[in-house]
C-alpha cells in the first residue's frame, strides 16, 4: 500500500462515521491523478499555503487599519488562529482534520486591502455586492496559478465558498471553519481593541463574562469546549443555547464598541478612496492592468478584471500604487 492509501484506511477505521474520508471525495474539477504521499485534502492545505493570495495575507488588514506595533492581527494570522481551532474541535469530533485546515487556510483568500472597508468600498463602486467568501472562492479556482487555479476538492471549495454567508456547508469539517471563524476574531478582535486602548477587559459585559469567563483564554476554551460537547457522537456541529447566546451578545457588543468605533474606524474614510480610485483609473486605462491579467479580460470582463486585481492588493501595495498613480513625484533637489 502506498502511504496515502495507508491514510486514507487508517480515516475509515478510526474517524467518526459522519466525518468525510478522502478516499470519498467527490474530487477536483479537473481530474488528476492523486500522489502516493498525501491525501487529496493534504494536498489541497498545502497549495493554498504555498500560494501567492496566502501569502499576501500578511500585509491585509483585520480590523486596525496601518496599526502602531507589531502585534495587532493581520488577515494571516486570524487564518492561522481559525485552523488552529477548527483543528482542535475536528479533532475532539473524530473529523477529518486535513479537510478542516485546508477549507479554513483558505476561507480569507479574498478578502480587500483594508478590511471589510475594502469589501464595502468595491461594492459601491461597483454597484454589485461584492462578499469576501465568494471571492476566496474565484481565487482558488480562477486567479492562482496565472488563471489556472489551484483545482481544488469539491469538500474544501465549499468550506471556503459556506464560511459565511446563508449557505451552509456539506461537511461537518466545513462547518466547524464556519464556527470558529467567529470564535476566533470576536475574541482575538477583543484582545487587539485592548492593546489599542479602546477597550478594557472590565467593559465586557458582566452577563456575558459570566458565562464565558473573563479573560482571553477563559473565553475560548468556553467557546471550543461547548462546540465539542454540543457535538460529540452527533452528526451536528452545534452550541449550548447559554453559550451560543453569550456570543452572539458578545458579537453585538464588538459592533457597537470596536467595529463601528471611531478610532478603530477613523482611516476607513481614507481607505475607501484609495479603493476607488484605483479602480476607476484601471476601469479608464486597462491597458496599466499587469500583464497577467490581460488575457482574462476578454473572458471575464474589464469590471470583474479590475476588482480581482484591486482586490487582491495588500494594504501597502494599494498605498503604493494610489501614490504612484495620484502623488506628484518630488522635484528632484539638484
Amino acid at each position: 500500500m502506498t502511504i496515502r492509501e495507508v491514510i486514507e484506511q487508517r480515516e475509515k477505521e478510526t474517524l467518526a462515521p459522519y466525518a468525510a474520508l478522502a478516499a470519498e471525495s467527490r474530487g477536483r474539477g479537473r481530474a488528476e491523478s492523486e500522489r502516493d504521499d498525501r491525501t487529496c485534502y493534504q494536498r489541497d492545505a498545502d497549495r493554498i499555503l504555498h500560494s501567492r493570495s496566502f501569502r499576501r495575507l500578511m500585509h491585509k488588514t483585520q480590523v486596525f487599519l496601518q496599526p502602531e506595533g507589531d502585534h495587532y492581527r493581520t488577515r494571516m494570522t486570524h487564518t492561522l488562529e481559525v485552523a488552529r481551532i477548527a483543528r482542535t474541535i475536528a479533532r475532539a469530533l473524530r473529523l477529518n482534520e486535513d479537510l478542516t485546515e485546508a477549507a479554513a487556510m483558505g476561507h480569507d483568500l479574498g478578502h480587500t486591502p483594508f478590511g471589510h472597508a475594502g469589501e464595502a468600498a468595491l461594492t459601491e463602486i461597483m454597484g454589485v455586492p461584492f462578499r469576501h467568501n465568494e471571492q476566496s472562492l474565484r481565487v482558488v479556482d480562477k486567479l492562482e496559478k496565472n488563471g489556472r487555479g489551484l483545482n481544488l476538492t469539491y469538500e474544501v471549495r465549499r468550506g471556503i465558498l459556506c464560511h459565511s454567508g446563508d449557505e451552509l456547508p456539506e461537511t461537518l469539517e466545513g462547518r466547524v471553519v464556519r464556527i470558529s471563524d467567529r470564535i476566533a476574531y470576536i475574541n482575538h478582535d477583543i484582545d487587539d481593541a485592548i492593546r489599542a486602548g479602546i477597550l478594557k477587559n472590565e467593559d465586557i459585559p458582566k452577563e456575558i463574562a459570566a458565562v464565558l469567563g473573563q479573560t482571553h483564554s477563559q473565553r475560548i476554551n468556553t467557546l471550543v469546549s461547548d462546540v465539542v460537547k454540543s457535538s460529540m457522537g452527533r452528526p451536528v456541529i452545534a452550541m449550548t443555547p447559554a453559550v451560543e447566546s453569550a456570543m452572539l451578545e458578545l458579537r453585538s457588543f464588538m459592533f457597537e464598541r470596536v467595529y463601528r468605533n471611531p478610532v478603530a474606524k477613523g482611516e476607513e474614510v481614507k481607505a475607501r478612496r484609495i479603493i476607488q480610485e484605483l479602480y476607476k483609473y484601471y476601469m479608464e486605462h486597462p491597458e496599466k492592468l499587469p500583464e497577467d491579467f490581460q488575457p482574462q479580460l476578454d473572458l471575464d470582463g474589464l469590471p470583474r478584471v479590475v476588482c480581482d486585481y484591486v482586490a487582491g492588493m495588500t494594504d501597502k501595495y494599494a498605498i503604493y500604487k494610489f501614490e504612484e498613480i495620484f502623488v506628484p513625484s518630488g522635484w528632484a533637489v539638484r
